[in-house]
């Protein structure tokens, strides 16, 4: 392939992952569709089909993308001198505050069909490494007996909690709280995290 096509096909892949973003972020991952991405794009639709596999190969990424900001936006929220459970807080409400402001990118995160055939690829687990990872540090401060499956374990708990908080909590379900409580039940939870 020359590099003209090459440069060409890289254009093009980038126009359509900015095109995907803007849609997804304003419409939700559910209403991406390859006719409206060709036209903001400025392509054919079958055009679509040579730099990408399918849509959902646009929207993991695009997901990279969202991934990479919210890993920012949690990574540039603590200074690392707090004590541990006050740096879990701290993350915390960045990620709520990430999810609050970015909630159709951040909810498609989580909404991507991963196919049967086909493994995740590696760029995708490890950012979401990154973003355990700084839940991992402050956790090995609290529970340092644990051994390392333990402590995966415990963060990845730690997540799923934050996470379902927030998700309960901007999408008003019954189970969840108002908006405006998240952050304080969110540092009801985690307060009591390594309290004997």
């Amino acid at each position: 392939m020359s590099t003209k096509s090459q440069l060409r096909r890289e254009q093009l892949r980038e126009r359509l992952i900015e095109a995907a973003e803007i849609r997804i972020d304003r419409d939700g991952l559910s209403d991406l569709r390859a006719r409206d991405l060709a036209k903001d794009a400025g392509c054919a639709l079958g055009a679509i089909y040579n730099v990408f596999e399918d849509l959902n190969a646009i929207a993991m990424a695009v997901n990279g993308r969202t991934f990479r900001l919210l890993g920012q936006a949690v990574g540039t929220s603590f200074d690392g001198g707090e004590p541990p459970v006050q740096r879990l807080i701290v993350m915390s409400t960045a990620y709520l505050h990430f999810a609050d402001s970015n909630t159709n990118l951040w909810r498609a995160l989580f909404d991507l069909k991963m196919t049967d055939d086909g493994p995740v690829p590696d760029w995708y687990r490890n950012a979401l490494k990154g973003l355990f990872s700084y839940i991992a540090e402050p956790v090995e401060q609290l529970f340092p007996d644990l051994d390392r499956a333990e402590m995966d374990l415990m963060t990845r708990a730690l997540f799923s909690s934050v996470h379902g908080i927030v998700t309960l909590g901007l999408e008003n379900r019954i189970s969840g709280v108002p908006p405006e409580q998240i952050e304080r039940m969110i540092t009801q939870v985690l307060s009591r995290i390594g309290n004997k």
